[in-house]
């Protein structure tokens, strides 16, 4: 137990207090300009009062373009400032480190709200079209200027989403990005957006502004071996604080063949890292689940639907080492009382077997 609420020292911004990182997670409470909803504010700052070491926002896109879905934060405008600047102090209130997750959906953008989405190179299968050159280097200053922005209103760091398919991914894949300038091709090419993109925010940003990343290492025309090659440039160059790495469930194997026979995550905690803190997500649920993640060599735990059923996931496992989060189906106002709007609540329904049918009608 001690390890989960060791304070966790970075190589630049404040310390968490302890190891439980809030994820990111999609909640569709945000006002349809992007601006910061009341009933996202009370969710996310409920978290931090539950104990959470460092509150993370959801995805905020960082261009009206890479809107991913309805009711998103945005960070792409100074109007939404003001709802983002109430919300870092209401988290340092509570004692919690603060940090936006920057986001471009990229041909994941619903055509019904940002009318023709873009992506790397031309995608027919999502009606997608390529990014010219110039279009790159303004998405690269966008994400830059986003994270200049969360400064602004008071946040101690910022998250890369460079991960579940979205724009960075797009890049980082050769499915979907068939490029042929320098960004596109080799490895080194399909990752530059995304080492220019983090080296921007550390040369615009103050000197304790905290970076993070997140990345996941299948699906997506993704391959195994290429991301955790991805993630070894950021850790030799010490570019970010930590890396977040979305595994969906942090016990699993590797789909590719031929990394089967160990975890998914050992492929990661085995490289040399330095300063950087590591940790992951994928269906951490109890007390327990967070140990054996700090054991299996992370130095932090990032808790999703653990923090949906619970509001105070952290401080019930100091409580009781042995706590397992609610079994599943849980009432609509079981999520009402724990934080969530109704939107929040919506989009959970749509989750099979996460809400009770009979309750969310």
């Amino acid at each position: 137990m001690a390890g989960l609420f060791e304070p966790l020292s970075l190589a630049h911004g404040p310390a968490w207090k302890n190891r439980f990182m809030l994820a990111p997670l999609t909640n569709q409470q945000s006002h349809a300009d992007g601006r910061l909803s009341d009933d996202e504010h009370r969710w996310l700052v409920k978290r931090a009062t539950g104990g959470f070491g460092l509150t993370m926002t959801a995805a905020a896109h960082v261009q009206a373009v890479g809107q991913g879905f309805a009711g998103q934060l945005g960070i792409f405008d100074d109007a939404q400032l003001d709802g983002l600047t109430r919300l870092a102090a209401a988290i340092r209130a509570e004692g919690s480190v603060s940090s936006v997750q920057l986001h471009h959906a990229g041909n994941r953008s619903p055509a019904e709200l940002v009318g023709t989405p873009v992506c790397p190179s031309d995608d027919p299968e999502t009606g997608a079209r390529g990014l010219t050159l110039d279009e790159v280097r303004r998405l690269r200053d966008d994400f830059i200027v986003a994270a200049t922005r969360a400064e602004s209103a008071g946040f101690d760091g910022v998250e890369v989403h460079g991960a579940h398919g979205y724009i960075l991914t797009q890049f980082l894949s050769a499915d979907t990005n068939r490029r042929d300038d320098i960004y596109g091709g080799d490895l080194d090419n399909r990752a530059r957006l995304l080492v220019e993109i983090v080296d921007g925010i550390r040369s615009a940003c103050r000197a304790d502004f905290q970076i993070g990343l997140r990345l996941s290492p299948e699906r997506f025309g993704l391959k195994l071996g290429e991301i955790r090659d991805v993630a070894g440039i950021f850790l030799r160059a010490a570019a970010v604080d930590y890396l977040d790495l979305s595994l969906w469930d942090v016990t699993k194997e590797a789909v590719e063949e031929e990394y089967q026979g160990r975890p998914l995550l050992d492929w990661f905690t085995d490289l040399p890292r330095g300063n950087v803190k590591l940790g992951a997500a994928g269906k951490i649920m109890s007390g327990a689940d967070a140990r054996a993640v700090i054991a299996a060599g992370c130095d932090f735990a990032v808790i999703g639907r653990g923090a949906i059923l619970r509001h105070d996931f952290p401080a019930r496992v100091r409580a009781d080492p042995d706590y397992v989060s609610p079994p599943l189906p849980v009432t609509a106002q079981h999520l009402a009382d724990e934080g969530l709007g109704t939107a929040f609540i919506g989009y959970m329904s749509g989750w099979p077997g996460f809400v009770a049918t009979d309750d969310a009608d």
